[in-house]
């Protein structure tokens, strides 16, 4: 589905269901070197149960138009600006690493349109290393083994968010190529790590938020270890921890684990709000 986003097209993938504002919505937001298609089973599991998704593509990456965002802060406004244009007052919000960071800034911009909060490895400060930094430019397919690397406990675990026999860390790589390969004037390797390296207003957004929130940690992410969300978990007010048994890339090294959790959550939070349970 495409909006007109701030004057730029933005695609987001509706899990093969037809948006209807009618209904609870919820936006996944990709990290770095990411697109929508990371979250294809999670997705498309709440579609067919009673959820509008729209997992973006944020500016300037893949199917998206615009300037991919330079800050945490400028990638909140976007999200949004995104409520606005699909004609939603509230919505849940689902984030991973860079995302988890731009899903936490937005709650805190505008609480009262935030039903419930998802950070899936989320850390604060999320520092990225001056090397790592220095290779997403002068080597970035080399700075991309490493990250896919450190973001998984094991290289092909079964099954996967593909089915049974995918080769996550392949699959990953190449989605990594792709979507550096999709934005030919802005290096969006660099400009990700360099707004998450750069956040400051962590701790910060965490005490303006309101509504629940759901932090996803893997036992075994060497990107953001889960000690790091630590200051973030005693700030939340009304906070649910799960901790999944693989890395950073919880979506399709442990994809059940990862929608049982999120599900779960977002399901219970409509009962207590009074909507139907789904």
């Amino acid at each position: 589905m495409i909006f007109n986003v701030k004057g730029a097209s933005t695609y987001c993938y509706t899990g093969g269901k037809a948006f209807d504002p009618a209904k609870p919505t919820a936006i996944f937001i990709h990290g770095v070197l990411n697109d929508h298609s990371v979250w294809i089973l999670q997705t498309r599991y709440l579609a067919h149960h009673g959820w509008n998704v729209l997992a973006v593509d944020l500016p300037g990456h893949c199917r998206s138009g615009g300037e991919p965002p330079a800050t945490v802060e400028a990638a909140a406004d976007f999200v949004l600006a995104l409520m606005d244009a699909a004609g939603l007052q509230q919505a849940a919000l689902i984030g991973h690493s860079f995302g988890s960071l731009v899903a936490l800034e937005a709650a805190a911009r505008a609480p009262q349109r935030v039903s419930q909060l998802v950070l899936v490895g989320v850390a604060f400060p999320m520092r990225v290393s001056t090397a790592l930094l220095e290779a997403s430019v002068s080597a970035p397919l080399k700075a991309l083994e490493m990250v896919n690397v450190f973001s998984r406990s094991t290289l092909a675990p079964p099954p996967s968010a593909l089915g049974p026999g995918t080769w996550v860390y392949g699959a990953s790589m190449a989605l990594g190529r792709r979507v550096l390969a999709s934005n030919q004037q802005v290096n969006v390797f660099y400009t990700g790590f360099k707004a998450c390296d750069s956040y400051q207003n962590g701790l910060q957004a965490m005490t303006r938020v309101t509504c629940p929130v759901l932090f996803v940690l893997g036992k075994l992410d060497q990107m953001t270890p889960p000690k790091a969300a630590r200051e973030l978990i005693k700030l939340a007010g009304d906070a649910q921890v799960v901790y999944l048994p693989g890395g950073h890339q919880q979506m399709n090294e442990t994809p059940e684990e990862m929608l049982a959790a999120l599900s779960g959550f977002l399901t219970r939070q409509e009962v207590l709000s009074g909507g139907d349970d789904r």
